[in-house]
């Protein structure tokens, strides 16, 4: 789509311009489009994890859904938090909010196997460390010096290598599947790699909304197989309401010192990921660097965002990198686009029906997408890891990080004899992988010194 038919560049540039409403309408639901899958996972994971989402036969699977629909309603509440601001609250720019990734990692600890019950220190510790990032807002900007690309690289390419685990259990047929006949069966596979097929064609061989909608498009097309293969099953969408309104802390509330200190960690790398998400999006869509009234907005928004998610039972919610790199793209500026992508969210979050027609997607059919996604999460940490300086101190700091961090993801029975905050904190590894080498790069003297 071409400027000339959005406004002119100097218009486009605005982020309060008003394109005509026939192209700011399919501009905001592409911004929906491209963050929606990736926006209910991290849901469908911790349920998943806790012992009530797909496949588990809980009498609790419906707080799934309603964990889904919580997803989208509170991604469009947060994103008009961004887009249309409340006083100092709010970058004023494009920027689309969505569930985490990067806390999936810490919260599987913390719920896994303990049911709906475990749910309730996760609300707790989104809470408090949504505030905590919040009040970084005025100091974000000096706090960057302690992120280099070292430790960012590091800390996104372990994010994505502890969630690959994840991205094959469902492709074989998910967690209740593992020990029988059914769990990576040759047909599970099949409908796994049909989505995977699909994407990667129409990312790399077809233009605009095709290309950007791939994975969107590659779950469709994973379906269509599983429905023809007998393996959709609509039973819950006849069960679903068609109307329902969030509820007050669903799961209760409790603070436990693994999950506050767990998520307020981890609210400080969401702060600086914040940061270079509107950075991101001014520099891709009007070649300017972002001010600091808009970081410290955006960084309020996305804190407060967060903790006003766990008061109706949601994830941690932050700026959605995918949606920056349509900006680039588009080259369109306005705030109002998104905003109306936020306000398709906020409509579709009331209707729990849409979050039962979701769950009927097959957990293989879930787990091409995921994989794909996954692995463009450890891509982006290599790619932020090209633009480090290998000499032998920077090869050692990044060494002992991964070895620790990634050692204990995948040997985490090693910490059996530490007290069970320690376990939920250091078995994920990704939090001492990030402690180590924040801590190091800082200690640590360059060579030339």
């Amino acid at each position: 789509m071409s400027n000339l038919s959005v406004g002119t560049p100097e218009q486009c540039k605005d982020p309060d311009y008003m394109p005509p409403l026939g192209i700011a309408i399919p501009l905001g639901i592409q911004h929906v489009l491209a963050m929606f899958v990736a926006n209910i996972t991290p849901a469908i994971i911790i349920a998943g994890a806790a012992g009530f989402g797909f496949g588990s036969n809980s009498p609790d699977f419906p707080m799934m859904l309603y964990m889904m629909q919580m997803c989208m309603l509170l991604a469009g509440a947060t994103t008009l938090l961004q887009t249309i601001g409340v006083g100092s609250i709010g970058s004023r720019l494009p920027i689309v909010q969505g569930t985490s990734f990067a806390f999936i990692p810490i919260l599987i600890p913390l719920v896994a196997g303990k049911g709906v019950e475990g749910m309730a220190a996760v609300t707790g510790g989104i809470l408090v460390g949504g505030l905590f990032q919040a009040a970084l807002g005025p100091l974000v900007g000096r706090l960057r010096f302690a992120l280099p690309p070292l430790v960012t690289g590091l800390i996104v390419t372990m994010i994505g290598l502890s969630l690959l685990k994840v991205g094959i259990q469902y492709a074989a047929g998910g967690v209740p599947a593992i020990g029988t006949e059914e769990y990576g069966s040759l047909q599970n596979w099949g409908v796994a790699f049909v989505v995977i097929l699909v994407t990667l064609g129409l990312k790399f061989f077809t233009k605009g909304f095709l290309s950007v909608s791939s994975i969107l498009l590659g779950l469709m097309a994973g379906y269509a197989v599983a429905y023809g293969l007998g393996m959709v099953n609509f039973d819950n969408v006849g069960r679903a309401a068609v109307f329902a309104a969030p509820e007050v802390f669903p799961f209760g509330i409790e603070f436990t010192v693994a999950a506050v200190l767990g998520i307020t960690l981890m609210s400080f790398i969401s702060a600086i990921e914040t940061v270079g998400d509107v950075s991101g999006v001014t520099k891709g869509g009007a070649d300017r660097e972002a001010t600091d009234t808009e970081i410290k907005g955006a960084t309020y928004a996305d804190g407060l965002g967060s903790s006003f998610s766990a008061i109706f039972g949601g994830l941690p919610n932050t700026s959605f990198s995918q949606n920056v790199g349509l900006i680039a793209m588009t080259r369109v500026m306005s705030r109002h686009v998104a905003t109306i992508g936020a306000i398709f969210l906020i409509v579709c979050g009331f209707i729990p029906k849409v979050g039962a027609v979701i769950s009927t997607i097959p957990i293989e059919v879930l787990g091409g997408g995921v994989i794909l996604m996954f692995g463009m999460v450890a891509s982006s940490g290599v790619k932020m890891l090209a633009d480090v300086n290998w000499t032998s101190r920077n090869m050692v700091i990044f060494a002992i990080s991964l070895s620790l961090g990634f050692g204990l993801m995948l040997e985490p029975g090693a910490l059996q004899h530490m007290p069970s905050t320690a376990k939920a904190l250091i078995g994920s590894g990704l939090l001492p992988a990030a402690f180590l080498a924040i801590i190091l790069n800082l200690i640590v003297p360059d060579e030339e010194d």
